[in-house]
């Protein structure tokens, strides 16, 4: 689906309010990013530093951490689990994020805790399109 020109992938879930998103794997494990509209509403990211191999997740809770040309944020976790492996290119790369959000640019691949109750809080396909169009509406968000 495209978002004022920005492509989001039909078959991601994705937690809206906080423009990050989950690719369910065949082998059951989950990985995390976020989204295109989320970076071009955020502007400029110069540092990714997302959690550590084995820390817990908590869906809605911090993920990593982005440092933005005017401030730094919090992403937050679009499903709850543990950390099983971290995207150790954005250590020299963090650029990768904004480049390929949904390829090269993930952060996080973990294995999921709570994934039937979590499913509830996330959107896909068209709802996830609706969801997506009105987020960049309020946030002003412009091709």
């Amino acid at each position: 689906m495209l978002i004022q020109g920005l492509y989001l992938p039909d078959d991601l879930l994705y937690l809206v309010e906080h423009q990050t998103w989950a690719r369910l794997m065949p082998d059951g494990t989950a990985v995390l990013g976020i989204t295109a509209l989320g970076l071009k509403a955020s502007g400029e990211l110069y540092m990714c530093r997302p959690k550590a191999e084995g820390s817990p997740l908590e869906q809605g809770r911090a993920m990593a951490v982005v440092e933005l040309a005017k401030s730094i944020v919090s992403v937050k976790a679009p499903l709850s689990g543990q950390v099983l492996g971290v995207n150790i290119r954005l250590e020299e790369r963090p650029e990768l994020v904004c480049l390929d959000p949904y390829g090269e640019g993930w952060l996080l691949r973990v294995q999921p805790s709570r994934l039937e109750q979590d499913r509830l809080g996330l959107l896909q396909g068209e709802t996830a399109r609706n969801a997506m169009e009105h987020y960049a509406w309020l946030n002003q968000i412009q091709s």
